[in-house]
């Protein structure tokens, strides 16, 4: 005898039926792949970009070049002393970035001083501004290496953004007319020191 019944559905899924469902109501994987790309692609130059606008931000407002005016300055050394640079017009000047905490700046420190006392009757002038530093540190420093010129203090790095220092130790020969005759980046040498001296103290 027939009898109505339940009619049974069988759950299994078509796989094709499966994939094109899928495939309807969702993403396509290729499109996201291709996102994904122009993505990697982009996001590298983005990242150039910024830091070229970084590097930009901190160039020297003024040329620094070898043979151009030096920037001229005026600060306070640590004893509350009036320094320009420009009244130092006729002489030969070495100006050094440095800190209490450089360990190249402690090293080169007696380089400097000696040179600074071969020269005293050539007159040779040493500037030193502390960088990143506190006074109270800077000070100390140089009444225990018996420093004979003065330090002085760049409050919101002015001298040190004119210049493009980037960090300690960094040091400029100016000439007597007041051109920056050489640079040196990091610590210097006894033979770089000489050469350089020279440069400046024949003109």
């Amino acid at each position: 005898m027939w009898s109505a019944g339940r009619t049974t559905t069988d759950r299994r899924t078509d796989p094709g039926m499966t994939a094109t469902a899928t495939a309807g109501r969702g993403v396509d994987l290729r499109r996201l792949g291709r996102r994904y790309l122009i993505l990697a692609a982009v996001l590298p130059v983005l990242l150039l970009a910024l830091l070229g606008a970084w590097l930009a931000a901190r160039m020297p407002a003024t040329p620094t070049a070898i043979g151009s005016a030096a920037p001229d300055f005026s600060l306070a050394d640590l004893d509350g002393n009036p320094i320009r640079l420009a009244d130092l017009r006729g002489r030969p000047v070495i100006v050094n970035f440095w800190a209490s905490w450089c360990g190249p700046c402690v090293e080169e420190f007696p380089l400097l001083s000696g040179a600074a006392a071969r020269h005293e009757d050539d007159g040779l002038v040493v500037l030193g501004i502390v960088w990143r530093d506190r006074s109270e540190a800077a000070r100390d420093f140089m009444a225990r290496n018996e420093a004979t010129w003065p330090a002085a203090m760049d409050p919101g790095e002015r001298v040190a953004t004119d210049y493009g220092i980037l960090g300690p130790p960094e040091t400029y020969f100016i000439g007597r007319d007041g051109t920056i005759v050489a640079r040196q980046i990091g610590q210097i040498s006894a033979a770089s020191l000489d050469e350089k001296l020279a440069a400046i103290m024949e003109e």
